[in-house]
């Protein structure tokens, strides 16, 4: 297959990938999605290849859609820097009621539920996680980019979860594995009568 080819079915894959995602997104509602009381900025064209925003609706340090968002999909990354992943401690909050909640973000990678060789051609990258609670020999794939790791019904005591950053053929990316250890107090007496 030739360089040409290989780049053109990347390109069609990270396409694919993220329709996917998408309409995944569209089935399950989105926090971000725009509400009715929300004003869309206004962008007319003045000559081509330029544009011109409406300064009442953005404010002096407002950021690029690249800038917060990534690369766009329609556009191969050449050169990609390396995934990042990056999970903060526990919620105390939660870990008072036998409950795990660690919010997570990543860099260079978007978390979708695509899996096989074919989705590792994907530009940009796409990946999912591996969580493992307490050393178990198990652990679950978790393709919902949800921004919070939730694990429920913990007894009290030390524990430890392990979050890893994988490709589409659950190979972890190198360095990118996240242990937090934590303690869940002793809820259930606290709370018998």
């Amino acid at each position: 297959m030739s360089e040409k080819t290989n780049q053109q079915r990347r390109r069609f894959l990270g396409i694919a990938t993220m329709t996917i995602a998408a309409t995944q997104l569209g089935q399950f509602g989105s926090a971000n999605a725009q509400s009715s009381q929300t004003k869309p900025k206004e962008t007319t064209m003045t000559q081509p290849g330029t544009a011109h925003t409406d300064t009442k609706a953005i404010r002096p340090s407002a950021q690029s859609a690249r800038d917060i968002r990534g690369a766009s999909p329609y556009v191969e990354i050449e050169n990609e820097p390396a995934p990042k992943l990056i999970v903060d401690p526990p919620l105390p909050e939660g870990l008072t009621r036998g409950i795990f909640w660690a919010q997570y973000r990543v860099e260079n990678l978007r978390i979708v539920p695509v899996f096989g060789a074919g989705a590792r051609q994907v530009s940009p990258r796409v990946g999912h996680l591996h969580i493992t609670v307490d050393d178990l020999p198990w652990w679950w794939a978790d393709a919902s980019d949800s921004n919070t790791i939730d694990i429920a019904g913990l007894p009290p005591g030390q524990h430890k979860v392990k979050i890893e950053l994988v490709d589409p053929n659950h190979n972890v990316f190198p360095g990118q594995v996240v242990t937090l250890a934590f303690t869940v107090p002793d809820y259930k007496s606290a709370h018998s009568h």
